[in-house]
């Protein structure tokens, strides 16, 4: 585990060599983020199967039918393929002691996308609450359907805020690696 990058005092590049500690440190920390991204996962997921399954008969109310509705399946399958990706880079990276791509682009990269999808999926949520509502009128015919879409939109939430954990993490490993040049303090 070598950092790269040159000290900033201009000098040679330095290797920094981890205890036995230090390692199980940054695999429990690597542990924890994988636990918040199966958690991100699996809320992400529901929501979206739940989104896709809420139709009732062929005279009753479609998901497809309300953009909203669309946006909040769009956005929780989109989280829930991402977070699949970076369970396996966490698994990958917990199992061989490095990162998937090189540490500086892994670092960046979970920390963008995780802002990008965290920001997306939040969006989507607040849509489709504000159009079920407008919908509640509505559901005195279709209560099912307005029940399961609150139930998707609560699960997405709920995905939103184990992707906004994980975000925090990967926030501290950017920190930590324009500070010290590595992905953890140590």
């Amino acid at each position: 585990m070598r950092s790269p990058q040159p000290h900033r005092s201009g000098g040679d590049i330095q290797q920094h060599f981890h205890s036995t500690v230090s390692v199980q440190k940054l695999k429990r920390f690597n542990s924890l983020i994988l636990v918040f991204r199966f958690a991100a996962f699996c809320f992400s997921l529901a929501s979206a199967v739940f989104m896709l399954t809420n139709s009732r008969g062929s005279d009753s109310l479609h998901w497809y039918n309300f953009d909203a509705f669309r946006y909040v399946f769009i956005a929780n399958a989109i989280v829930a393929i991402y977070s699949l990706f970076e369970m396996a880079a966490s698994v990958w990276e917990i199992s061989r002691n490095a990162t998937l791509f090189p540490e500086i682009c892994q670092v960046w990269f979970d920390f963008g996308h995780d802002q990008v999808f965290a920001y997306l999926v939040m969006s989507a949520n607040t849509a489709g609450t504000e159009l079920a509502r407008t919908l509640k009128d509505t559901c005195t015919d279709n209560k099912a359907f307005c029940v399961q879409s609150d139930i998707a939109i609560i699960l997405g939430f709920a995905g939103f805020l184990f992707l906004s954990i994980s975000s925090l993490f990967s926030g501290f490993r950017v920190v930590c690696f324009i500070i010290n040049g590595s992905r953890f303090h140590v």
